[in-house]
């Protein structure tokens, strides 16, 4: 029977300390897969499974990278779930916010994807999921920096996908809409139930359901699907 099985998959996710990430890391764990996360809100040396690290910085993203392969001895998927959000109106943006979300959510994901794909080539299944936004495909008010990096993750996806393709790889893209994290939590309330009344089921998704859209695209269940961006909104975008 075909089943979303991870058996012997070594994978590593960014941001897996966060509501979304945390959420990958367990359901990809419970499949099967041995997952290393990397977050900066893991303690230095906590465990072999979870590793502190800035994302935004190149040298120490490489570095992980470089740890899962030569503790496990491949890699093959990884998972760019980090983001940040620094939201103000265009004439109110610093170069420094702008800067600081361009650097954890998209760059980062470049250096990911950069690092990993001569393992994930030569992996027998690698694949690789970037965690983007329906902001990134229609905007929004506040977040031109947030959007942006969001949009510029499913441009990047989709030339890894041509590139990676040629040697079996796959890449895609997971989009949520709103999701129930300590994140989204903290909006106002209006701001969450104009979000709501948006969807077409009427509710906002959870963590689990963008994960169970990772672990799909993850596993053999996808292997004809690359350069795609599945989203995880209830509907929210299409309303």
């Amino acid at each position: 029977m075909i089943g979303p099985r991870l058996d012997g998959m070594v994978a590593l996710v960014t941001g897996g300390a966060g509501g979304i990430g945390t959420a990958i890391v367990e359901v990809l764990g419970a499949y099967g897969a041995r997952v290393v996360s990397a977050d900066l809100g893991h303690e230095e040396g906590e465990s072999t499974d979870r590793v502190h690290c800035d994302v935004g910085d190149p040298l120490q993203l490489r570095a992980v990278v470089e740890r899962v392969v030569q503790d496990y001895g491949a890699l093959d998927a990884v998972v760019h779930s980090a983001g940040i959000t620094r939201d103000a109106v265009l004439w109110k943006l610093s170069d420094e916010d702008w800067g600081a979300v361009m650097r954890v959510n998209l760059d980062a994901a470049f250096q990911l994807l950069k690092a990993s794909a001569p393992h994930l080539r030569r992996s027998p299944r690698g694949a690789a999921v970037l965690i983007s936004s329906i902001n990134g495909e229609r905007g929004k008010l506040g977040q031109a920096n947030y959007s942006a990096s969001k949009a510029g993750l499913i441009g990047l996806a989709r030339s890894a996908a041509r590139e990676l393709g040629r040697d079996g790889a796959r890449v895609n893209v997971v989009a949520p809409g709103l999701i129930g994290t300590p994140m989204t939590q903290a909006l106002p309330q209006e701001h969450q139930e104009r979000a709501i009344a948006e969807t077409v089921l009427g509710r906002p998704g959870t963590p689990q359901d963008v994960a169970a859209a990772v672990l799909f695209l993850c596993s053999d269940l996808a292997r004809h699907v690359t350069g795609q961006v599945l989203r995880v909104d209830g509907g929210q975008l299409m309303a």
